[in-house]
């Protein structure tokens, strides 16, 4: 099942991630899709500081992985869009058993190397306004439904 949710600001994005992040556990697999500009990155910093991450979380484009440590639980945030496909040099399937939470921003890049269990999020523009924009959350997995159904 899809939830769709129109998101008019980053405020409104911010407050999606918050509500997610409400229902947070160790291992949990976020992955985020979308064009450029589109609200991956406002999405994972206002997770990050839910999560009370203390660090300023930017986006890892040129790292391709920044581990953030000082939050309730490590957060493991990935830009995958440089790696042209290639992610199994970097270990990547490693970080979602280590604990923490991974958001991957372009995860559709690695699709083959993602869990089956995850949320994937796909942000796409909507409408006239700037700043809109149509957001499809799709659960794989018990839990991922569960935390649906409590925050949507």
């Amino acid at each position: 099942m899809n939830y769709k949710i129109t998101s008019y600001s980053e405020r409104d994005t911010i407050e999606l991630a918050q509500n997610i992040e409400s229902e947070h556990f160790p291992n949990m697999v976020i992955c985020l899709t979308g064009d450029l500009g589109s609200g991956k990155t406002v999405f994972t910093k206002g997770f990050a500081a839910a999560l009370e991450v203390e660090e300023e979380v930017t986006s890892p484009t040129f790292n391709i992985i920044k581990e953030y440590t000082t939050g309730e639980l490590p957060l493991y945030h990935m830009d995958v869009y440089r790696l042209d496909g290639k992610a199994e040099e970097l270990g990547i399937e490693e970080y979602f058993t280590k604990g923490g939470i991974t958001i991957i921003e372009w995860a559709d890049m690695i699709e083959d190397y993602l869990p089956e269990e995850r949320l994937d999020i796909k942000f796409k523009s909507y409408g006239e306004e700037e700043n809109a924009r149509m957001i499809v959350i799709t659960p794989h997995g018990q839990k991922y439904e569960d935390i649906c159904e409590a925050i949507l």
